[in-house]
């Protein structure tokens, strides 16, 4: 929304594509890599960090209405010099660009900091899986835990079997770092009417804090979120 039209796409036809792969920078825009720790510019084209752009763009915005401060606070300040998008991204030997997740939706777990994206990408690759959600919640040894919300294919039955059977195959997909610590079975995930995942109200019930929940009445189907409370795993 904020950057006005596409800054990574593909070209279909004029170059090779890769599945998953944002692709390149469009026109007229300049994509850096920069080190979430130090704001460095990564400048290996095989790396990883968070996606920013270097210079001014067709589209983009150059103010919010009555409020030019926060403007500058929420896209400028982190990184000065440049305009944060708040999305974490790789880059591969070929300089193709992927998209590994919003930056407050990485976790870190025993030190290893990880995409929720990615995670909730291995699991809706199962058969299974119709849709997931992936959140942290505080863990006793690896500082986060990773909580996973599964919604299974129609037809499907639930069970602990099958709760291995994701985490295997979740371990395959990514690696044991990702190994997801409590499945939930979800009959839905808590979303707006316009189909937008509220991510606040899982973390929330992930850390067995759902007395705070706040206003669900604009959800598109309160009832989920009462059964999510009703099923959660984490009541320590």
């Amino acid at each position: 929304t904020e950057t006005g039209g596409h800054i990574v796409t593909p070209l279909p036809g004029a170059i090779p594509q890769k599945p998953g792969s944002a692709t390149l920078p469009f026109f007229g825009v300049r994509l850096e890599v920069l080190d979430p720790t130090t704001g460095k510019v990564q400048t290996d084209t095989e790396t990883e960090g968070v996606l920013c752009i270097a210079d001014s763009w067709p589209g983009q915005m150059r103010t919010l209405w009555g409020d030019h401060a926060r403007f500058e606070e929420a896209y400028f300040a982190q990184y000065p010099g440049y305009y944060f998008t708040g999305d974490g991204c790789r880059r591969d030997a070929d300089g193709y660009y992927w998209i590994t997740g919003r930056v407050d939706d990485v976790l870190n777990v025993s030190g290893h900091r990880l995409g929720t994206a990615e995670v909730e990408s291995a699991l809706v690759s199962h058969p299974s899986v119709a849709e997931s959600a992936v959140v942290g919640y505080p863990h006793a040894i690896k500082g986060q835990g990773i909580y996973a919300y599964v919604t299974l294919m129609r037809g499907m039955e639930p069970s602990d079997d099958l709760k291995k059977e994701l985490v295997k195959w979740v371990r395959t997909e990514i690696g044991p770092i990702a190994t997801p610590d409590l499945i939930q079975w979800a009959p839905g995930l808590p979303k707006t009417r316009s189909g937008k995942i509220m991510r606040r109200i899982l973390r929330k019930i992930a850390e067995n804090d759902h007395g705070t929940l706040g206003d669900i009445s604009t959800l598109a189907d309160p009832a989920v979120v009462e059964d999510l409370v009703a099923n959660r795993m984490n009541r320590g």
